[in-house]
């Protein structure tokens, strides 16, 4: 397409190259936002800039946050001694949306995946295991998606506290192996979480 405007182009090209959004869609929004009379591109452009300036990752869990802190870490409400542990911040999102669960978590950050060069000095495994032993914490839910490499991480961390009390659990399979935990709709996920079931490695009672 031949662009009446280089700063139109470059704003089709910018919004055109986050996930999810074609050209098309991209030229929409920039003409919607070239017509706008309620400054919402103003608004838009301060929001962005706090995103990429402003914005902090919690020193406990990795959750993206507006302190040191996040605000479910420092919740007075939440169960301390549950921790729920994902992948990802989307992963996370998934699961308060189901207003199912009301302890604390832990982002890995992936799962360990050989193939795709990722081992677990490349996670935040080290620091999972030592809130486990600082915080007394009594459960583990592993919500990782049900994959051969969501599995492989989940062993991991368990052999890592084979020597604790901690309880380790796993979401019940009402998502399906090979499934991503952000696609599993809320009730499905929610049912998940509360059907819980104790981790075994392999060869164990």
């Amino acid at each position: 397409m031949n662009y009446p405007s280089k700063i139109l182009e470059q704003a089709v090209n910018a919004i055109a190259s986050l996930p999810g959004i074609g050209r098309k869609t991209a030229l929409r929004l920039a003409l919607h936002l070239i017509q706008d009379q309620n400054h919402k591109s103003e608004i838009l452009v301060d929001a962005l800039v706090q995103l990429n300036t402003k914005i902090k990752q919690c020193k406990r869990c990795n959750l993206v946050a507006d302190n040191d802190i996040c605000d479910i870490c420092a919740s007075t409400s939440r169960h301390k001694r549950v921790i729920c542990v994902v992948e990802n911040l989307r992963d996370l999102l998934a699961i308060e949306d189901t207003q199912q669960y009301n302890g604390l978590y832990h982002i890995l950050g992936g799962v360990i995946s050989p193939i795709n060069g990722i081992g677990p000095e490349n996670l935040y495994i080290e620091s999972l295991i030592q809130r486990v032993k600082s915080e007394g914490v009594e459960e583990l839910i592993m919500a990782v998606s049900p994959t051969i490499d969501g599995e492989t991480t989940i062993f991991y961390i368990s052999k890592l506290l084979a020597d604790s009390n901690v309880k380790i659990s796993t979401i019940a399979r009402g998502v399906s192996f090979g499934g991503e935990l952000e696609y599993a709709d809320e009730f499905t996920l929610g049912r998940s979480i509360l059907s819980r079931t104790p981790y075994h490695q392999n060869g164990s009672n």
